[in-house]
């Protein structure tokens, strides 16, 4: 069978409605990773439903109990054919934020999947479970059309914790270390840059979440009796965010902000547009760091937003001068921040400003990672997109939201390309998440052509085993020898 053909029986099995059945199927599982008593349903997930469709494409398979958290278990697959050949490392979750089910549209149950039109809603549809159905589809359907052999090894690694922070990826993927002993890693998740154009991105940038509280008493007291004698700690904290971000959402804390943008990271950005699709907002256009295009304050630079805050009881505020005020806060950031001395830094910044009755408490990072663009990966991928579409892909140097990417970078050291199946608009984390059926349906197309080019190239030994040089550098200096 021929390529072609590959990805024409890849259409078959979507348009036949295979595809939407096993969608559905796994929708049905409740893998909400915040809930405390999803554990059950998480291993049914991997047991009932991913396991068994692994197992009948000739995966050999194990369930990790998560080291560090045990509802949030993990899968690890491989279909090995050959132990000279290389290995491609694939990833998906299986969990899911919470649905909040009140709160989507009538018609509309997050626990299973409702046609309208183009739209398939449901919770999962985007993120994550129909980005991994789709590649599990594509990857069978070219074994079919291989007569059962790829001429590569492929591994699975499974997270049911992504949702939650990855709690344990990190751990288990040193442990798998050595048994994984990957080439590359490509796997879906995030949105393309537009619901039309097929999109690569080879990172993401980091996140680091903290909570501000200023707590000066343990009760509130009389405004009127209390009034200018006793410090108000919703003022403090309003004084205190100021000094973070001006007006304009310009970041005015030195240390938080990122290295000057690369020539190569600026050159890959110049021909992109930020989402202005119908279903998205609209972008404010003087907003966030000054001097740079919209795609660049998005993908190539940080950003502190406040998340929610609080002070007395806004639903029922009374005359009283509150105990106490706080607000959880987030630094989205970019490659060669010093992320993790973000506590720090804050802490400095308020003393210096006589702000030290501000509590920082950090309670959650992950690692912003950026393959070289050079990398031979990224231009064999992009090929095998266009020749598939014929559509010129987009490269993104990173997304701009976060992912887990550090422990297959850093950790395995493998190049990371991740080519997603949603778009900015599919609502995912909120009400009536939804992914598009013309999306989906091309989505599958690319991914068979990836799986059938991975194919091709196992008869190229120069592409065998050959050591990543080009993950992503730990420091600035280092990021700068590198050329980026």
């Amino acid at each position: 069978m021929t390529r072609t053909l590959a990805i024409k029986s890849a259409i078959a099995h979507f348009d036949s409605g295979q595809l939407q059945s096993d969608l559905n199927r796994r929708i049905a599982y409740r893998t909400e990773s915040q809930d405390p008593t999803s554990g059950p349903t998480m291993y049914a997930y991997l047991e009932e439903e991913i396991a068994p469709e692994l197992e009948r494409m000739g995966f050999t398979f194990r369930i990790i109990d998560n080291p560090v958290s045990e509802r949030h278990p993990f899968l690890f697959a491989q279909r090995q054919e050959d132990p000279a050949a290389f290995t491609v490392l694939t990833y998906g979750h299986g969990d899911v934020q919470l649905a909040h089910a009140a709160d989507w549209e009538s018609e509309n149950d997050p626990w299973q999947i409702n046609a309208d039109g183009d739209r398939w809603y449901g919770r999962g549809t985007a993120d994550n479970k129909g980005q991994h159905t789709i590649n599990l589809a594509a990857l069978d359907q070219v074994i079919r059309a291989r007569n059962g052999t790829l001429g590569y090894n492929i591994a699975l690694l499974m997270d049911m914790g992504e949702e939650f922070g990855s709690p344990g990826l990190t751990e288990v993927c040193e442990q798998l270390k050595d048994e994984i002993s990957a080439d590359v890693f490509i796997a879906s998740d995030g949105p393309r840059i537009s619901a039309e154009q097929p999109t690569i991105f080879l990172g993401a940038r980091g996140a680091v979440n903290f909570m501000l509280t200023v707590n000066p008493r343990k009760e509130s007291h009389h405004s009127g009796n209390w009034g200018g004698v006793l410090s108000n700690p919703a003022i403090v904290l309003s004084n205190a965010l100021a000094t973070l971000v001006d007006k304009c959402g310009q970041i005015t804390v030195e240390g938080l902000r990122p290295p000057p943008i690369s020539a190569a990271v600026r050159s890959a950005l110049a021909g992109i547009s930020v989402d202005s699709s119908p279903q998205s907002p609209s972008i404010d256009k003087d907003w966030g760091e000054p001097g740079l295009s919209p795609s660049e304050r998005l993908f190539g630079w940080n950003t502190i937003e406040i998340l929610a805050m609080t002070s007395g009881n806004p639903e029922g505020p009374v005359n009283a001068i509150p105990a106490s005020a706080r607000a959880h806060c987030q630094l989205r950031f970019v490659v060669g921040t010093d992320w993790k001395s973000t506590g720090e830094i804050l802490r400095k910044h308020f003393a210096d400003r006589g702000l030290t009755m501000v509590d920082v408490h950090v309670e959650f990072g992950m690692a912003a990672t950026r393959l070289n663009p050079e990398n031979k990966w990224v231009g064999w991928a992009l090929d095998s997109i266009q020749k598939t579409t014929g559509k010129t892909p987009v490269l993104l140097p990173n997304l701009a939201g976060s992912l887990p990417n550090e422990a297959f970078s850093h950790i395995l050291k493998l190049p990371t390309i991740w080519i997603p199946h949603s778009y900015p608009g599919c609502l995912q984390h909120a009400p009536n998440e939804h992914n598009l059926v013309p999306l989906m349906r091309e989505s599958v197309q690319v991914m068979a052509g990836i799986f059938w080019d991975l194919s091709e190239l196992s008869h190229e030994p120069s592409w065998e085993h050959e050591p990543n040089l080009d993950a992503e550098p730990k420091s600035l200096q280092e990021e700068q020898s590198h050329g980026e």
